[in-house]
């Protein structure tokens, strides 16, 4: 490698591919795009966008991704079958810089999956990263498993896919069992003793089960890696992926002893932080690094004393170096469309006209109801407003009685493809009452798999921000909406999944995915 090539990291996001795995995570068509585009303008290196062959809708969104991606090296995933291969080069082809990303068990636990000997594996390797390479000159392997693969077969397979053309060599911590001495220890061993591993770029994928991704990463970039796989808020499956926000920020404030950089743009970090939040349902813990709401927030008199005196003794790391506002400029009822757009582009949202329009209008119905609206008040109405899949369902009007004496009654009327219908329910509660009201207009049988509520602001006139996250027939999705009525969130949150769920309907389960190792051959 050359002296800038181990200066720079290479920051490979997956929150497309290994983070929209996550149960429930999973994301719209549009919503793929929107983050795929959000990627690449803050600056991500390669964003691996799907798997191609798991749905024809992944291969369309990766597909997209790779014909409107600008900068960043679009990844498609595949296993070493030569079907995978193929489909996923058709669908990475169009980027200006594509690359095919395979990958195999490696294991005892992963090699008995599909019955392979190490013999076998290792053939079904060369053959595999050989035909990549022959379709494209960026190729990536990964031995899946790899930390609790036996070292003398890791070199030995770790080596086959150099010689058969791998360019970047990953090495995943699949299941969050490693410790960041063995991280590092693995990679530096690796470089030393397989031939060609000079010659190509490790990359390490850590997950967090043990709650050690990022410092395994971390690690691992002190072995040698020059490669850092991430997602955004660290979404993944299980206890989830490395953090992109934390990694990158990592490696910024601690150059002391971190001599590395990345071309991340660390101020666009919250903007993209909050939408994914919002697209995936999956809200930010309040003390999560970096992104979290109290990650910058100060209660203790003693902090907050030396906080006024000199912010850098509470804090190594300014708000606004993640894109975070410095000021919290509250807006009015008598705050008009120009400031309105202003204070949204200082939040990190450009807004076509007609986005704006109707933003505008929601804005100033919460200001007549809420006295001060605050940035994470504007933020839950962009997010809520973004979405246009809403459209077959529709809620009209709803009025709820509950008190102690009940009964609880929701009276709600429904558009429903164009046509008005009203009903009235009863539920233990006001928002069972509701959803029972919507289930009675529009019959289903999804379960609710999650029901979540969570205040934007403070004080009894703060909106909520729920989320849904439903399942029907193996399809997963989830809704979210805000309002200072919970109930009223409640129900358009639930209604907004419905609508989500009557889309993959009528992709007749196409997302749905049916991968398995069944299928490798």
């Amino acid at each position: 490698m050359t002296d800038q090539t181990k200066d720079r990291v290479v920051i490979f996001d997956t929150t497309l591919r290994d983070g929209e795995q996550s149960p429930g995570a999973t994301m719209t068509h549009a919503e793929k795009l929107e983050i795929a585009s959000m990627l690449d303008e803050m600056g991500v290196d390669i964003i691996e966008a799907g798997f191609p062959i798991a749905s024809e809708g992944d291969f369309r969104a990766v597909s997209e991704i790779a014909k409107q991606s600008k900068d960043a090296t679009i990844c498609g995933l595949a296993r070493a079958n030569l079907k995978d291969i193929d489909r996923c080069w058709d669908a990475v082809k169009h980027a200006n810089s594509p690359r095919i990303h395979t990958f195999i068990g490696t294991s005892p636990l992963h090699r008995a999956i599909p019955n392979l000997d190490m013999d076998q594996m290792a053939e079904r390797i060369h053959e595999t990263v050989t035909h990549a390479r022959n379709l494209c000159d960026n190729v990536q392997w990964s031995p899946m498993d790899a930390t609790r693969t036996e070292w003398d077969y890791l070199k030995r397979v770790v080596e086959i896919a150099i010689k058969a053309g791998a360019t970047t060599i990953n090495i995943p911590d699949t299941v969050g069992y490693t410790a960041p001495v063995e991280s590092a220890d693995l990679i530096r061993r690796l470089i030393n003793e397989v031939p060609g591993a000079d010659e190509i770029v490790f990359a390490t994928h850590c997950h967090n089960d043990l709650g050690m991704a990022t410092a395994n990463a971390l690690a691992a970039v002190a072995g040698g890696a020059r490669q850092i796989e991430c997602t955004i808020n660290g979404l993944g499956e299980r206890a989830g992926n490395t953090a992109l926000e934390e990694v990158v920020m990592a490696l910024k404030v601690r150059g002391d002893i971190m001599p590395y950089e990345t071309g991340i743009d660390t101020r666009k970090i919250m903007n993209i932080s909050r939408r994914v939040a919002a697209v995936s349902g999956f809200a930010v813990q309040y003390n999560k690094a970096i992104v979290g709401k109290n990650a910058f927030a100060h209660e203790s008199g003693i902090h907050q004393d030396g906080m006024l005196k000199n912010a850098e003794t509470f804090e190594i790391m300014r708000p606004e170096d993640v894109g975070l506002a410095a000021t919290n400029i509250v807006m009015g009822k008598h705050s008009g469309r120009a400031a309105l757009r202003a204070k949204l582009h200082d939040l990190g949202y450009d807004l076509a006209d007609n986005q704006l329009g109707d933003v505008f209008v929601r804005f100033k119905e919460l200001a007549d109801r809420k006295k001060e609206v605050y940035d994470e008040d504007l933020i839950a109405l962009v997010n809520a407003g973004l979405d246009d899949e809403s459209d077959r369902l529709q809620i009209k009007h709803l009025q709820v009685i509950c008190g102690t004496d009940g009964p609880q009654k929701a009276t709600l009327t429904m558009v429903i493809d164009g046509a008005e219908q009203s009903t009235e329910a009863t539920g233990d509660g006001p928002v069972d009452a509701t959803f029972n009201a919507v289930k009675a207009l529009f019959p289903h049988e999804a379960r609710l798999q999650l029901y979540q509520v969570a205040a934007v602001t403070e004080g009894t006139d703060a909106q909520a921000t729920v989320s849904v996250r439903m399942e029907e027939d193996g399809r997963i999705v989830t809704g979210q909406s805000a309002d200072t009525d919970t109930v009223v969130a409640s129900a358009r949150a639930y209604v907004h999944a419905l609508n989500r769920l009557l889309v993959r309907r009528e992709k007749t389960g196409a997302d749905k995915r049916e991968v398995s190792y069944k299928d490798v051959s």
